[in-house]
This record gives structure tokens, sequence and C-alpha cells, in this order.
């Protein structure tokens, strides 16, 4: 055979769990779902995942991303992503005439949750996570009287609160575990009153990744992250894979995007992706290394994932007839009826 036989020694850990969550899972089926449904075109508000691949994908089948609610033409169906949004983004798409599909991640829903909870008892909120983040906007949106972010442990010197015994602690669900509990600490020095969420908001799908990356980092001189630059919890493995041990970690899209000169050196490569990418972008990564002598391929195994949320309940309804009838209102505002929902 070729001169490329897998040379002694050469190998690649490939982590596991890695890749699709359960909510993004959930999300992408239901684009294709409504788009099955009701035809093209189907309006995304916003990327449906923070993947640039996926989104391609389901353009190619007809789905039309927007940044802006407004920017959907009256009588259309408009979708929320995985992310989640603001109440004040399902008042827009009402004004504009818009029959909703509402994608967010049951988990991000929880939160969202917390945070009407916490408002309501008239709590100060502290929202742990990355300013401008989709997922931030849509949970401060919740309470914005009650919500102050803190991005990482350098914020908290500026933190001030109306009540040191009424504050709590909420995060956005795909961060770095380690900075959010260094976050978390440093709160707590200043409010030694600080309560903390009833359960982890840092959701089950980013801690598992976050754990099989830290195993591999200590043995990998090289990690190659799978996901999106606008994708949090892909980023974030990269910085847990070089703080794990690891020489060099790169975040990429593609596997051609990998750099042979990374490879000088290197005889343990660990790969893993993010909650938002598709495994088919991972096997091309792993023939790629393969057809570089990497062709050992050992599992890290640092959990079992079984969870499924199932579908939006839109999905069952005719969202079709219900955008025509929002349209024939003679203008009139207020909700329109959802009967037969």
């Amino acid at each position: 055979m070729g001169a490329m036989t897998a040379s002694p020694g050469r190998r690649v850990l490939l982590a596991a769990p890695r890749g699709y969550c359960a909510g993004v899972d959930r999300a992408v089926i239901a684009v294709e779902k409504a788009l099955e449904q009701y035809g093209a075109p189907v309006y995304v508000r916003h990327e449906i995942v923070h993947n640039k691949y996926v989104v391609q994908t389901l353009e190619k089948k007809g789905a039309i991303f927007v940044e802006r609610t407004e920017e959907v033409p009256p009588g259309n169906i408009v979708m929320f992503s995985a992310h989640g949004v603001a109440p004040v983004v399902h008042e827009e798409a009402e004004r504009g005439k818009l029959a909703t599909i509402d994608a967010t991640c049951p988990l991000v829903t929880k939160v969202h949750k917390e945070a009407v909870r916490f408002a309501n008892d008239d709590y100060d909120i502290l929202l742990i996570g990355h300013e401008g983040h989709e997922e931030v906007i849509g949970t401060s949106g919740e309470a914005p009287d009650h919500i102050q972010l803190v991005d990482g442990p350098e914020d908290v010197a500026k933190v001030e609160v109306r009540d040191p015994s009424k504050v709590v602690w909420l995060s956005q669900t795909t961060l770095s575990v380690d900075e959010t509990m260094e976050t978390v600490d440093a709160l707590k020095d200043k409010f030694p009153q600080l309560i903390s969420p009833p359960s982890d908001d840092i959701c089950y799908a980013t801690q598992n990744r976050q754990l099989a990356v830290k195993q591999m980092g200590a043995e990998a001189e090289l990690v190659i992250v799978v996901g999106s630059r606008n994708s949090s919890n892909s980023k974030r493995l990269v910085e847990v894979a070089k703080q794990a041990g690891s020489r060099e970690a790169y975040l990429v899209d593609f596997a051609d995007e990998i750099d042979e000169a990374w490879l000088e050196g290197v005889t343990t490569v660990g790969v893993t992706s993010g909650a938002s990418v598709p495994d088919v972008l991972v096997e091309q990564v792993l023939e790629w290394l393969s057809q570089r002598g990497f062709e050992d391929v050992e599992i890290v195994k640092a959990a079992e994932e079984s969870i499924t949320f199932s579908l939006p309940k839109e999905l069952r309804r005719d969202l079709r007839e219900e955008a025509a009838s929002l349209v024939a209102e003679r203008g009139g505002s207020g909700a329109a009826g959802t009967a037969g929902a």
C-alpha cells in the first residue's frame, strides 16, 4: 500500500460525548420538519444553532435566516433559535403578524423561568455569561431591571446590588465550568449571602464535553475542536484543552482548515466537537488525520448521554393557516385566536 502507513505511536483520542446535544438536535429537526410540513420559506430568527455547516444545509432546503423579527414579511412563519429570545421578541412577532415556532432549548427555558421567579421576588440577579451572546440577550430580557451581566471573574469588582441579602447568580448554559465557579467564588467573597440557582445552569452537554476534553488534554499535544467561531461552547473546549495540558488547541469548521504544520512533533491528537456540530464533520477530520498516519483511534469516554427532548408543540398545528388569518384580521391589534391548536 501507500507510504503513509500508520506510524508507531501516532494516535487519535476521540472524545465521547461530543457533537450534538439534545437541544440542538431538537432545533435542527424542528426546522426540517417545519419545511416538510409547511413548505418553504420558513424564517429563522438568528442562526438556529451556531454552526456554519448546519445553517448552510438548512438554507439549501428553504430556511431563511434573519437577525431581526422585522425582516420577516407579515403572514409568514418564524422560528426562534435554540438560544432563546427575550419576551419583547414574541411581541415583535405578534405585531408583525407572524406565526411562531419556539425552538428554544428547554434547558435555556429553565434559566429564563429562574430569572422571572427571582425577579418577581425582587432579587438582584447576577447573570454570568458573555456579553452580546444570543442566550444572554434572551435571558436578560426576561427581567432587565433586575439582571446585570458578570462576564468573568474580572467583572466582579464593578458589581453593585441594592440589598446584599437578596442576591442570586444564574448563568449562560455553555460556559467553562471552572471559570464560572471562579466567578461564583469571587462573587461569594463580595456577597457572602449570594444564593445559587436551584440546579446548575451550565447544561449537561457543556459539562460532559469539557470533562472529556480534560481527560484528553493531559495526553494529547494537539487538540482539534470542530466547531464554529460564534459557538460559545466550542470556544470553551479550546480553552479547556489548553488548561488541561495540551500544547496547542485549535477550532476548525472543516477538515480543510487544519494546518499540516500543527502536526509537527505531535504523536497524540485529541479530537472533539461542539454541541452544534454534526458528526459528519468530525468523520472528515478523522479521515484527514488517518491520511497523515494517525489511524489509531481511541475513544475517551467521559459520560453516557441519553437525554432527548420532544419537538416544539407548534409543529402540531397548521401554522400557514394561522399566519394567513393573522394578516386577514383587518389590521386589528391583539393576539390572534389559535383555534384548532
